[in-house]
């Protein structure tokens, strides 16, 4: 088990400074783009009922055309951010780990 000494050394290390960098280049635009789709339906459905209440066909509307297109959307960046996790964080977390566990 590393020590707390070798923790800080590893939280202040360039590599790890990069992982972190790396994560939050990608998921904090994420995040902020769907915050940003969550409250444009959530605006529409409170200030633009008409518009929201639009028929597209038979007893869809627009409301529930956009509800859907939000659980797309969640599970969609959930699929994205596992593929980049996996090809860009995982590596160089393991990396880190590895280097950590072997006392190298």
């Amino acid at each position: 088990m590393p020590s707390t000494e070798e923790f800080i050394a590893v939280q202040q290390s360039e590599e790890f400074g990069e992982l972190r960098r790396t994560h939050r280049s990608f998921a904090f635009p994420l995040t902020i783009g769907f915050i940003a789709w969550y409250l444009l339906y959530v605006l529409l459905s409170n200030y633009a009922g008409d518009f929201m209440g639009t028929k597209i066909g038979g007893n869809i509307n627009v409301a529930f055309v956009l509800g859907l297109a939000q659980f797309l959307t969640t599970f969609l960046i959930a699929w994205w951010y596992s593929r980049h996790a996996a090809a860009k964080f995982d590596p160089k977390a393991e990396a880190i780990k590895s280097r950590m566990e072997g006392g190298a």
